[in-house]
């Protein structure tokens, strides 16, 4: 039979060329192979199916999930400010008529900054002093009138009056002498904090109005920074919370001391502060980045955070059981960059495939790899002296 199948060949490929002594070997070999498998088509020696199971079969890690804790954190851009801040602003407007600092100068408590012609000055101290002369005028006569109301010349009634424009007049002295102060205090503009100045863009004989801002100073304590969060985040914030700011490669701790209550009507989000300590090298007005913890959950279950996938939205681990792969829904919590809570869907004593392989789908087989990186056959789990038949995966 085999004699026939041969000449069968090597008729039909002599047809199409002449034939090497090369190509009547594999001729005659695959016809041996053909009759040994029972004139089966595509058998194969027993041993070469073996070997071809066993490649395979994947290797896989899988790790029991554990108790721990998992911190989310959220990077956000933030503004640098002086902790103690001052704008100093006009409180009456005029001429600048001398301006005695400049941006970078430090300054202490009440040094004079600049003067301003408030051209009110002249005329509070005019009804100032038209106010002392009147006042003077009714004291004097008050005294006359007094002798002539021991002498009972003038009634109780008249002496009265005397007296109650005397103290009339004292009212409209005081008043008018207040206004000359303040005016005075207007035109002479005082650092209310030590501390340096930040900006300051006034030049003599500049005109500024009631309320313009004239020049910023910054004390000379530590510096905070500014940044804005959603609602998401601002729930899982709290005054003393510890954060971070980074700058150029450094990093600088800060810890959270104002949380605003309200939105910011500018871009809908809530305003944070947190002071920062050692940051002095870092310029006021610029932008870093801020990182806060804006989540926390702790002694919950964790599973490797590369060993979920998600399908439809929905999060799946795979288990390993007796060399068989299982595909399991969880629930997942909150996660980092290395590990992720589980809320529900799985056992604390399964073990969870932490590797990626693609023959992980429902009911492939694999063999787990064990601690001292040898590979435990499928059905075989590392520790054990069972041994089940490995099957190929489909």
């Amino acid at each position: 039979m085999i004699k026939g199948r041969v000449k069968a060949l090597i008729k039909s490929a002599g047809k199409r060329k002449k034939l090497t002594a090369a190509a009547v070997t594999v001729i005659v070999l695959a016809a041996a192979a053909a009759a040994a498998g029972g004139g089966k088509k595509n058998a194969m020696p027993a041993g070469m199916m073996g070997q071809q199971t066993m490649n395979n079969v994947a290797t896989v890690k899988a790790v029991a999930p554990q108790t721990g804790s998992i911190e989310k954190t959220t990077s956000l851009a933030g503004k640098v400010e002086p902790a103690d801040v001052v704008y100093v602003y006009a409180k009456a407007g005029g001429d600048v008529t001398s301006v005695l600092v400049k941006a970078g100068d430090t300054v202490q408590a009440g040094q004079l900054l600049c003067t301003i012609d408030t051209e009110q000055v002249d005329s509070a101290k005019n009804s100032m002093d038209a106010a002392a002369i009147s006042l003077s005028e009714d004291q004097s006569t008050l005294s006359r009138m007094q002798l002539l109301y021991q002498g009972g010349d003038i009634s109780d009634q008249e002496w009265e009056q005397y007296q109650n424009n005397v103290k009339s007049a004292k009212l409209q002295y005081e008043s008018a002498k207040l206004s000359y102060e303040k005016q005075v205090e207007y035109s002479s503009v005082t650092a209310p904090i030590g501390g340096k100045i930040e900006s300051c863009d006034l030049e003599v004989y500049d005109r500024v109005n009631q309320s313009d801002q004239l020049c910023v100073i910054s004390g000379q304590g530590n510096k905070r920074v500014s940044f804005y969060v959603t609602e998401g985040v601002v729930r899982n914030l709290s005054l003393g919370d510890k954060m971070t700011v980074e700058k150029e490669g450094n990093a600088y701790e800060g810890v959270i001391n104002d949380i605003s209550t309200m939105v910011d009507d500018s871009n809908g989000l809530f305003k944070i502060k947190a002071d920062l300590a050692q940051a002095d090298s870092v310029a006021t007005g610029s932008v870093v980045k801020v990182k806060v913890i804006s989540g926390r959950s702790d002694n919950v279950m964790t599973v490797p955070v590369d060993a979920i996938y998600y399908d439809g939205g929905v999060g799946n681990v795979y288990v390993y059981e007796d060399g068989a792969v299982h595909k399991k829904e969880v629930e997942v919590g909150l996660y980092d960059s290395e590990l992720a809570e589980i809320r529900s869907g799985l056992a604390a004593d399964e073990l969870v495939i932490s590797t990626w392989s693609s023959q992980l789908y429902e009911g492939s087989t694999v063999n787990l790899k064990s601690e001292g990186g040898e590979s435990a056959p499928a059905g075989k789990e590392p520790g054990t002296g069972r041994t089940e038949t490995s099957a190929a995966a489909e």
